[in-house]
């Protein structure tokens, strides 16, 4: 198990466009295994590479309903409907609003042995796959909010993080925890 420092909101990698994988390696394989090991012992349903300071087009997905999806190179070829919930991120602990996002989407992605596939989510599982495509672009939950409740945020953010420097968190092994991947 290899777990990862996640970067935090203002890190410099998280408003970056993740570049393409191509050719799934060893390489990209184990970074997967990182990302959901990181994600899981962070307590996560979704975490983007960028997320852990590598600006490539890999994120994982885990809800509790559905089994864990790998995104390499992903693409939303259709969206439909639209719903409003609650979300939060891994890089920005402890900060949740409520955000638009649609109710179906369909996905294009490689899999871990370099096939391309596509599939169809709702509801929760939509909801973190869109998140997650947002990291890989450089956009955050934050971004899909008014100015005025993007402000309140940062603000309370900033209270938050007073006298933290830095822009990782590290986290530790719970002892229960070891690669569901």
């Amino acid at each position: 198990m290899s777990l990862l420092p996640i970067h935090l909101l203002g890190s410099p990698v998280l408003r970056e466009r993740a570049t393409e994988i191509g050719d799934v390696d060893d390489e990209v394989r184990d970074l997967v295994r990182d990302l959901f090991d990181t994600m899981h012992a962070d307590s996560g349903i979704g975490l983007a590479a960028n997320q852990v300071g590598t600006a490539r087009r890999v994120a994982v997905v885990h809800t509790d309903e559905e089994s864990p999806v790998v995104l390499i190179d992903p693409v939303i070829l259709e969206r439909d409907g639209k719903t409003r919930g609650e979300e939060g991120c891994l890089s920005i602990p402890d900060i949740f609003a409520d955000v638009d996002r649609s109710q179906r989407v369909v996905v294009e992605t490689t899999t871990l042995d370099g096939e391309r596939m596509q599939f169809e989510a709702t509801d929760l599982l939509a909801r973190a796959i869109q998140h997650e495509i947002d990291h890989l672009d450089g956009i955050l939950f934050l971004d899909h909010l008014s100015p005025l409740k993007r402000r309140m945020l940062q603000q309370k953010w900033r209270r938050l993080r007073k006298g933290q420097e830095g822009y990782l968190k590290h986290i530790s092994t719970p002892s229960e925890i070891h690669s569901r991947f």
